[in-house]
């Protein structure tokens, strides 16, 4: 992977991570509840369960590269359209809420990791949201294990860091999002609408 798309691909890890979705609230969850030393627990889980979504979807997509590269632009044109139609979504969508009191108590480290783990692996859209990613960023004709190690690596780096920070400043963040959700939403879906527009293109 060349350095200038790796960058971007950093670029757009970061802003996925900070998009508040199923895990990130989980997290913010149990950041309040159990504090941040536990919620790595639940951290590890959901990097796992991420980590095994792109292998799945670039090993697929790896597989179908090989019969025809025809398919790598068609991949990057229905991806790149579906992009920009959850940056649009994203953008119209209303400030997220948390409540450290919609979960029950846990306490159990196996029980946090599974929470992390089921909450990230079992989302249809994490699939649906990294087979129309991950072409944009995929050379045909490097080695497709290496460019997983990076993209898998670089994903879970900023995954981690946002959602360490998450968890270690629940109390603050919570109240935040509620008071300046919907800008963060209108950035968050801008980036995605950025990237389905430019990346089919070059």
């Amino acid at each position: 992977m060349q350095f200038d798309i790796w960058l971007l691909f950093l670029l757009t890890s970061l802003g996925i991570s900070l998009t508040p979705g199923p895990n990130c609230l989980l997290v913010l969850t149990h950041g309040a509840m159990h504090g941040t030393r536990k919620t790595l627990w639940t951290i590890a889980g959901g990097l796992i369960a991420f980590t095994i979504i792109i292998a799945v979807c670039m090993f697929g997509i790896g597989a179908l590269l090989r019969s025809s590269l025809g398919w790598l632009t068609a991949l990057k044109l229905i991806g790149g359209a579906y992009l920009i139609f959850l940056g649009i979504k994203l953008w119209r969508s209303p400030p997220v809420t948390v409540s450290s009191d919609s979960k029950p108590r846990i306490t159990s480290g196996w029980t946090l990791f599974r929470a992390g783990l089921l909450t990230g692996g079992t989302n249809p859209k994490s699939f649906l949201f990294f087979s129309a990613l991950l072409p944009q960023f995929l050379d045909p004709h490097g080695d497709l294990f290496i460019q997983f190690l990076v993209i898998a690596a670089t994903y879970a780096l900023t995954e981690f860091l946002v959602e360490y920070g998450l968890a270690a400043m629940a109390d603050r963040v919570k109240p935040w999002l509620a008071r300046v959700g919907k800008k963060f939403n209108h950035i968050c879906g801008g980036l995605f609408v950025a990237v389905g527009l430019a990346l089919p293109l070059r």
